[in-house]
């Protein structure tokens, strides 16, 4: 069996999966065969898929390959950030301290709520009318 040349990490948030992999380069980061620059346009989603890379020290030192699906973009940034200190954490463990300090290695349990019978969504109920 050969050795695989790349680090690998999931990460989930509300419906959104990520599957990163991590291979020695230069710095590269690709989701979906596009630029991150040019799927994540607002800042604070950039910040969120940099923020393991910066806390680790990493930033340059990896090309990242990321496989999204499901979810919108927000939920993607955010499952992207996880799989991504998944995958560092694979590259050595002495990263997990500082990933689990700064909160990345959590699964943010809140999902959409499901809608309940009688009601108009999840908690809406129909207006009230007296007479």
């Amino acid at each position: 069996m050969e050795k695989k040349n790349y680090f690998q990490g999931t990460g989930r948030r509300k419906s959104a999966v990520a599957q990163v992999r991590l291979m020695p380069g230069n710095g590269a980061i690709v989701v979906d065969g596009k630029p991150f620059e040019e799927r994540f346009n607002r800042p604070q989603y950039l910040r969120t898929v940099m923020k393991p890379l910066e806390v680790t020290e990493t930033v340059g030192k990896f090309s990242i390959m990321i496989k999204c699906n499901g979810g919108g973009i927000s939920g993607q940034s955010d499952a992207i950030a996880m799989g991504l200190s998944r995958a560092l954490i694979a590259v050595d463990e002495k990263h997990k301290g500082t990933l689990r300090q700064n909160g990345l290695l959590t699964r943010d349990p809140r999902t959409k709520e499901r809608k309940k019978a009688g009601l108009k969504r999840a908690r809406k109920a129909p207006q009230y009318t007296k007479r």
